[in-house]
C-alpha cells in the first residue's frame, strides 16, 4: 500500500518535496499506526467484498473495516458472519493463485459484535485470518478489554501480525462523573498490551446517540459541546508524550448535498487568490457536494493531533488523505528541532523567519511529524494540501 498512487509519476514529482513510502501490514507498528488514513466502514452483508479489494474499486482506499456490529442488524449476524467468512476465504484463494499481491492488500480489519467473534471467526478462517491486520473492538472498556487483548496477543506474531483498535465510545466514557477513572483505566489495561495496539479510535456517532442529538452537515463533532470536551479528554489521557498513542478522527456521517442552513465553511479568498475564476468554481463543487464541513472537520481534527478518520463514504478518501500531508515547511521545522535536540540547542529561528522553534517544547512534535511524513509525504513549499485535493478530485487524468 502506498497513498497517492493513483497519482501518474511526474504529479507526484510536482507536489511532493518527499514522496510517500510504501507500507503493509507488516510495517513497524509504530510507523503503521499512522498509516491507516480514511478508513472505510463497509457492512459484512455487503455483496462482492473480495471483488472490490481485487479490482480495487475505491480508489486510493488503503484502510478498511468490515463491520458486524451497528451496520448490521440483529437479525442478520448469523448471515453476516457467513458471507464474511466466504468472502475472505474467496479473496485468500485469489490470492494464492497470484492474482494479488499481499503488499497490494489495504489494510483490513473486522469490527465484532460480542467478545466471542472472533474466536468463532478466526476458527473458521484458518490460514485466510492472515489477510486481515486486527481487529476492531467497539464499546471497548475496562471490565471488556483484557479477553479481547489476549486474544489478540495470541493470535498475533512476527510472522503475520494482528492488532487491535478499540473504540472508546461507552456510556462512561462520555458521562464526565466516570469519564477520567474510565479513561484512565482503558490507558493503564492498553499499556500491557501495547505492542498489539495499532490506533484509538473514537465513537462519536454512538456518544451523541446517547444524548438525543445528531449533528448536521453545518456542525462538526467540535461544535457540540458534549462531544468537544470528551475528545479534549481521550486527547489529554492518550497523547501524552511518556506514552502516546495514535488517536483518529472520528466519522464525518454526509456524503450528499442538502439543502443548508448556515453558509459554506470554506472562505472564497483563498481560492480566488490561487486559482481566480477557476478556484471559484470547483469551491462552489467542493460546498455541493457537502465537502466543506468534512474538510473544516479534517483540519480541526489534525489541529487537535488526531490522525487519519473513519468514514462511511469513498467520496471521502481522497480529501482525508490529502489534509494530512505534511507540509514543507512543517517538515523542515521538525527536521531542524530534531537535529538541534541532539546539539543540546535550546532554540533557534526557523527556516521560514516567521517563528522560533524550541526545542525541548516542540520535540514531541517534531517526532510526530517525520513520523507521519513518511506515511503521507512532504509536499513541496510552493503546494499545498488543497492543491491536492483540487487535483485529486476535481481534475480529471485523460
Amino acid at each position: 500500500m502506498e497513498f497517492f498512487t493513483y497519482f501518474y509519476e511526474d504529479e507526484i514529482k510536482q507536489y511532493f518535496f518527499q514522496r510517500p513510502r510504501a507500507f503493509t501490514k507488516y510495517t513497524n507498528r509504530e510507523l503503521l499506526s499512522y498509516g491507516l488514513g480514511a478508513t472505510l466502514y463497509m457492512p459484512a452483508t455487503r455483496p462482492n467484498i473480495h471483488q472490490e479489494i481485487l479490482s480495487k474499486k475505491h480508489v486510493g482506499l488503503t484502510s478498511l473495516v468490515i463491520d458486524l456490529e451497528d451496520a448490521i442488524g440483529d437479525k442478520d449476524v448469523a448471515l453476516a458472519e457467513v458471507l464474511l467468512v466466504k468472502e475472505l476465504l474467496r479473496l485468500h484463494v485469489e490470492c494464492r493463485k497470484g492474482l494479488i499481491n499481499h503488499e497490494d492488500l489495504p489494510l483490513m480489519f473486522i469490527r465484532i459484535r460480542h467478545l466471542d467473534q472472533l474466536k468463532q471467526l478466526s476458527e473458521q478462517l484458518g490460514d485466510a485470518l492472515n489477510l486481515l491486520t486486527g481487529v476492531v473492538i467497539p464499546k471497548f472498556s475496562v471490565e471488556n478489554g483484557r479477553y479481547i487483548l489476549e486474544m489478540v496477543r495470541d493470535i498475533h506474531s512476527d510472522a503475520h501480525p494482528f492488532y487491535a483498535m478499540p473504540i472508546l465510545e461507552s456510556p462512561k466514557v462520555i458521562q464526565k462523573e466516570s469519564r477520567m477513572d474510565e479513561l484512565i483505566g482503558i490507558k493503564q489495561l492498553l499499556d500491557q498490551y501495547r505492542d498489539y495496539i495499532l490506533n484509538v479510535r473514537i465513537g462519536a456517532t454512538d456518544f451523541c446517540g446517547l444524548y438525543g442529538i445528531r449533528r448536521n452537515m453545518d456542525t462538526t463533532v467540535y461544535d457540540i459541546a458534549v462531544l468537544r470536551d470528551c475528545i479534549s479528554d481521550i486527547i489529554n489521557v492518550f497523547q501524552r508524550f511518556d506514552s502516546p498513542y495514535v488517536v483518529s478522527g472520528p466519522v464525518w456521517e454526509y456524503f450528499s448535498a442538502k439543502k443548508r442552513m448556515l453558509k459554506p465553511q470554506l472562505r472564497q479568498t483563498p481560492f480566488w487568490e490561487r486559482y481566480g475564476e477557476e478556484g471559484l468554481k470547483w469551491r462552489a463543487q467542493l460546498i455541493d457536494e457537502n465537502m466543506d464541513g468534512l474538510i473544516r472537520e479534517i483540519l480541526m481534527d489534525i489541529s487537535n493531533g488526531l490522525t487519519g478518520k473513519t468514514i462511511i463514504h469513498p467520496s471521502h478518501i481522497k480529501v482525508v488523505q490529502a489534509l494530512n500531508v505534511v507540509s514543507y515547511e512543517e517538515f523542515i521545522d521538525a527536521r531542524n528541532i530534531v537535529k538541534a535536540s541532539d546539539n543540546n540547542n535550546g532554540v533557534m529561528k526557523s527556516d521560514f523567519a516567521n517563528k522560533m522553534n524550541e526545542v525541548k517544547p516542540h520535540y514531541f512534535w517534531a517526532k510526530k511529524i517525520l513520523l507521519k511524513s513518511q506515511i503521507y509525504g512532504v509536499l513541496h513549499e510552493e503546494c499545498t494540501n488543497i492543491d491536492l485535493i483540487r487535483k485529486e478530485v476535481y481534475v480529471q487524468h485523460p
